[in-house]
């Protein structure tokens, strides 16, 4: 699926979409440049899924856990300080994988191997002002 979303006020609009084609899938992988809106698009998935708690880039700590007001966890990983594949198996991204709950995932491509058989695969791309052109699907390896 092709989305596009012209303003940024159209986010949550988008985020409910998706959730419509992907929820079957809990592993979710953003792609996209630096400031495409990675962290933005899962804020409003956040939101969309009632996270109670802020949802805030986990660059430092590389994983955020958000709980909803259902108690379901969510969580959060950027990738992108990982140096290797071996850090992502030291905090225990395969667990969080197999938990069964959202696991939305910035800069996937730093922990390639480690990508389940299924998940569903968002890539964002940038475009004047605030337009993003959000591509999505369901891959089943």
């Amino acid at each position: 699926m092709t989305l596009e979303c012209q303003h940024l006020n159209e986010i949550d609009s988008v985020a409910h979409r998706l959730l419509a084609e992907g929820r079957v899938q809990p592993i979710w992988l953003f792609e996209g440049d630096m400031g495409a809106g990675k962290t933005t698009l899962i804020k409003a998935l956040c939101r969309a899924l009632g996270v109670l708690n802020p949802v805030q880039s986990p660059t430092f700590s590389i994983v955020n856990e958000y709980t909803t007001h259902e108690g379901h966890s969510i969580y959060h990983f950027d990738c992108y300080r990982l140096r290797n594949e071996a850090e992502a198996l030291d905090i225990g991204i395969e667990e969080y994988f197999d938990s069964g709950n959202f696991c939305f995932i910035e800069w996937p491509e730093r922990v390639q191997s480690l990508w389940p058989a299924s998940y569903f695969q968002v890539r964002i791309t940038s475009g004047p002002d605030e337009q993003r052109t959000i591509e999505a699907d369901l891959v089943n390896e």
